[in-house]
């Protein structure tokens, strides 16, 4: 019992770091929060948070890894709302946009992200969640015959890669209008992908 007990502090402790650091980052930016700041809102010593991190960065990638699988989760709801391929890939990549255009989404996934952890292990992360299953959906619809013939994996990651710089630029620009615009800039890149059976078929 003793045991069991010590387990479910150590996971309150950890719940109330990530999510106290997660608002502290989404306000003050990485460079802008210290630890003492983090402790000191969770009401734990730095003795605790130690215990469950290796330090500032450990710490960062916790919260990162928490934005980013949220992210994810939206965009699968958001693809598997629909029953065709089409419509769930279409419905994934507005959801992404629209998810990541939230600032305090923003600045700790597509600004700090790359930033404190570097690129390759930033991008690790991301293809773990969003761009796998953006990944997933473009091969389902070359599967079945939706898709120009094509190389998978650079098409995601040019997809992907677009779709991170469109949010950036929506974050900093921040009006309904530009995400509608940004989506009729995408919506007409994805078109040019489909095979003129499908597009003509309207799926």
């Amino acid at each position: 019992m003793a045991a069991t007990a010590r387990a479910q502090q150590r996971k309150r402790t950890r719940r109330a770091l990530v999510g106290h650091a997660r608002r502290l980052f989404a306000e003050h930016g990485y460079a802008g929060v210290g630890l003492a700041q983090v402790v000191a809102a969770a009401s734990v010593t730095k003795g605790a948070l130690y215990h469950q991190f290796d330090g500032k960065a450990d710490l960062f990638r916790a919260v990162l890894e928490e934005v980013q699988a949220e992210v994810a989760a939206t965009v699968a709801e958001s693809a598997e709302a629909h029953d065709d391929p089409w419509l769930q890939l279409t419905s994934g990549c507005r959801a992404f946009l629209t998810a990541s255009t939230d600032p305090r989404v923003q600045r700790i996934m597509l600004v700090d992200g790359p930033a404190i952890l570097g690129w390759d292990a930033w991008r690790a992360m991301d293809e773990a969640g969003s761009a796998r299953h953006l990944a997933e959906a473009l091969t389902e619809l070359a599967d079945a015959g939706l898709l120009r013939p094509q190389p998978i994996a650079p098409l995601a990651h040019l997809l992907s890669g677009a779709m991170n710089e469109a949010a950036l630029w929506l974050a900093s620009a921040g009006t309904d209008r530009d995400l509608e615009d940004v989506w009729a800039a995408l919506s007409a890149m994805l078109e040019s992908l489909r095979t003129d059976a499908a597009a003509r078929g309207g799926r």
